[in-house]
């Protein structure tokens, strides 16, 4: 049954200022720049520069013409003009842009000659093969059949695609019947090309085929070869004494023999793919030095750019208020200028406070970590967490949290994520609270000083840092451990 009635609710809603704010926090100085390029192209009323001495529009100047507007009737026909207007809304109006192809000239001739810059640009890695398979004396059913294998490469060179399943493709998509043993006897062939490794169908069959393409009379050869083919399994999980006493080596040998397996690539299709390979720029967003002991912090250019609004839209908005007659078309271009000027001033007031709470934020966390800044020694990070920030500035925990994300400080000794000064606390024996951050520095330095040949376990670990007053599990060990990229003891082992 539908019915109609009247309630009173208190709701909190986020104005289209604030939404915006929240957006801009959360965007990292190298995304800021091209965020504000895309604004300026979007609001025309928006420039780039330092803002001008200039007469301040005063809220009752806005209400004045939105006044004036109610007050006009829509047919009024008054086109009275003042001769000493700079700007005429007509001429805003009128669409009498001249084409661009009116404009561009074609002055060259043929013998003319061009100093263009050429764009390099590498070929692919299938290019690459089929170039070599080009080289092969086959028929044209042979080379179809053959780039189709080289089609089902992925990146790494790897041939991932089953072989009978590859039969059954050649026969719906191309019309070709042939048979596994065909396909194996190309597949040969390419596997005969460079990089040395590539149409493998495991790692194993990789690393076979780039020792036998090095020097297999080779006595370590020949070892590694023994190794990849009869105790692969073994040398993954670095048993070493299995291997020696299977294959009845010494130490030395087998060690001479790893050290070649160790020198071949495990993903040859990569190196075709180096040149193609975007490497990621860090830009800071904080600047942080050290002068004599004092620190000082600043604010990245790009993240504090001199943006105003445009001196032309608020002289029209000027010059509309002298002019007594409108017409509709004059009254819509004047409710675009102001709602353009209005929007220019939304995003400048939300740049200057984005910096400003970027700045109270990181200040926050430089008081807090007063002591890491200065000596730059991770063991004296504090705990610290959001909520401990967010105090300090008097913000919401969410707020830390999008400033926090994707921000880079630059300090003398190295530029680190913002987010990497957070970290939870435990209790050492003496009920000190320390940071989890210098447990996996103290970890991470007893890894790096044990001997390789007898790796620390993660028991023994833990008990070292039991032993220096740190109360962990052997789980906790773990969980650092993987957080620090670092495998477990068996596959540190080395000879």
């Amino acid at each position: 049954m539908l019915n109609q009635k009247l309630q009173q609710k208190l709701l909190q809603k986020l104005s289209p200022q604030q939404i915006q704010l929240m957006k801009l926090l959360q965007v990292p100085t190298i995304a800021l720049e091209q965020r504000i390029k895309q604004e300026i192209e979007e609001n025309p009323a928006l420039e780039e520069g330092e803002e001008k001495e200039e007469e301040e529009t005063t809220d009752e100047f806005d209400e004045e013409i939105t006044a004036g507007l109610d007050e006009e009737e829509e047919g009024q026909n008054e086109q009275e003009r003042n001769e000493e207007d700079e700007f005429a809304f007509s001429d805003y109006l009128d669409d009498d842009e001249i084409p661009l192809y009116k404009l561009v000239a074609n002055n060259t001739s043929p013998d003319d000659e061009r100093k263009d810059i050429p764009f390099a640009s590498g070929i692919t890695f299938s290019e690459q093969l089929l170039s070599q398979l080009g080289l092969r004396v086959l028929d044209d059913r042979k080379f179809q059949i053959a780039s189709h294998i080289i089609g089902n490469l992925d990146d790494s060179g790897y041939l991932q695609r089953d072989i009978n399943a590859m039969v059954d493709d050649l026969a719906f998509s191309l019309n070709i019947k042939t048979t596994p043993e065909e396909l194996n006897e190309l597949l040969s062939i390419i596997q005969d090309f460079d990089p040395p490794g590539v149409g493998a169908r495991n790692l194993q069959e990789c690393l076979l085929i780039q020792l036998k393409r090095t020097n297999p009379l080779n006595n370590e050869v020949k070892i590694a070869i023994q190794i990849i083919k009869n105790q692969f399994e073994d040398f993954t999980k670095k048993h070493y004494d299995k291997i020696i006493k299977k294959l009845e080596i010494t130490e030395s040998q087998l060690k001479d023999a790893v050290n070649e397996i160790l020198k071949l690539n495990p993903k040859p299709g990569n190196t075709y793919l180096e040149h193609s390979r975007t490497q990621q720029y860090i830009v800071p967003d904080y600047i942080l030095t050290n002068n004599n002991g004092i620190l000082e912090l600043f604010l990245n250019s790009k993240n504090a750019p001199d943006l105003r609004v445009s001196s032309t839209y608020q002289e029209m908005l000027e010059s509309y208020s002298k002019s007594k007659g409108k017409n509709n078309g004059q009254k819509d271009a004047l409710l675009f200028v102001k709602q353009k000027i209005d929007s220019a001033k939304w995003f400048i007031d939300a740049i200057k406070q984005r910096q400003n709470t970027l700045f109270q934020t990181m200040l926050a966390i430089l008081e807090y970590q007063k002591e890491y800044f200065t000596e730059g020694d991770e063991t004296l990070i504090k705990p610290m967490i959001l909520k401990d920030i967010a105090e300090k500035v008097k913000l919401d925990i969410s707020t830390i949290s999008r400033v926090a994300n994707s921000k880079y400080v630059q300090t003398p000794f190295g530029t680190f994520p913002l987010k990497s000064f957070f970290s939870e606390s435990m209790s050492t024996d003496s009920g000190e609270e320390v940071s989890t951050r210098e447990v996996k520095k103290i970890l991470q330095d007893c890894i790096d000083s044990e001997n390789k040949k007898k790796p620390l376990t993660d028991d023994e670990l833990a008990k070292i840092l039991n032993d220096k007053g740190y109360n962990i599990a052997r789980r906790t060990i773990a969980k650092y451990r993987e957080q620090l990229n670092i495998s477990v003891a068996r596959l540190r082992k080395e000879i």
